[in-house]
């Protein structure tokens, strides 16, 4: 995977951050969602390189071999604005001041605080099969509660860690022929690390507390994104079928907004990564 990229840690405030880089021309920044690593951006990174990008992907604080601080009470050090922090911080450490920007899953609500807080930084930002979790939360529904129910269980204090630690090859499911071998065992071998699964679990607290918080103080005092945005999702998940069209939503946090589905299940990256390199290059390229 990521043949002639570079590999490196970068230490930020309070954390270790595990990244790969490569390429030459406009920066493009990847984050990626639960409970990947960076490298499940392996079939879309070398394509935006042959499009002209300079390529950056980060596993999230905590997650893959990234490391952050020992979870709190507040679940602050695991908030998506400590993480966008660092992943601000990481381009600023490669020489990219402003860049553009693309979050899936967990990695779109960390796109989406990054976008908020550091406006100056993103150039074009781009959020992958995720809405603000405030968004998700004002619309519970049974079939929301009954499809998204590892939210809260997620939530629970010591509970996730003392379940999933038990058996996580029965709780975390892979394919090596889909996601690439070379993936797989990197997945595989990050989410059998209980400091790992620990910090993956807290990403989740923070989204029910501090994260819900900071995104409903923003929502009330009108901050929005202020770049142009492109929201894309899975045809084959269940956004469509919980919320309808995702860009009504969107359009409260974006007025410069577009987007369309993509025909792949949920881990787009890696069961449609042509087609999700074409419309992030193409709307980079502006």
């Amino acid at each position: 995977m990521f043949e002639n990229f570079e590999a490196q840690s970068v230490q930020v405030e309070g954390a270790s951050i595990f990244v790969r880089h490569g390429g030459e021309g406009p920066p493009v920044l990847l984050l990626h969602g639960h409970p990947r690593t960076s490298s499940t951006w392996h079939r879309v990174a070398p394509l935006l390189v042959e499009q002209g990008f300079t390529v950056v992907c980060p596993d999230l604080r905590g997650y893959g071999r990234s490391r952050g601080p020992a979870p709190t009470a507040d679940h602050t050090g695991y908030s998506k604005r400590a993480v966008a922090g660092d992943m601000v911080a990481v381009m600023r450490a490669l020489g990219h001041d402003r860049f553009h920007l693309a979050g899936h899953d967990r990695g779109g609500a960390v796109a989406l605080r990054l976008a908020l807080d550091h406006p100056d930084a993103v150039v074009r930002a781009a959020v992958i099969d995720c809405l603000p979790i405030s968004e998700h939360l004002s619309r519970i529904t049974a079939a929301f509660a009954t499809q998204w129910w590892h939210w809260f269980f997620f939530a629970q204090p010591d509970i996730p860690e003392r379940v999933i630690g038990a058996d996580p090859d029965r709780w975390y499911h892979g394919d090596p022929a889909v996601m690439g071998r070379e993936n797989y065992a990197e997945w595989r071998e990050a989410t059998r690390n209980p400091d790992v699964v620990r910090a993956m679990l807290e990403d989740y607290r923070a989204g029910l507390t501090v994260d819900r918080i900071h995104e409903e103080t923003d929502r009330a005092a009108g901050v929005r994104i202020e770049c142009p945005t492109l929201i894309l999702w899975s045809l084959r998940d269940d956004m469509e079928e919980l919320y309808g069209d995702p860009l009504k939503i969107w359009q409260h946090w974006a007025p410069d907004l577009r987007g369309h589905g993509i025909d792949a299940g949920h881990h787009v990256a890696e069961q449609a990564p042509d087609e999700l390199a074409a419309a992030l290059a193409g709307f980079f390229a502006g």
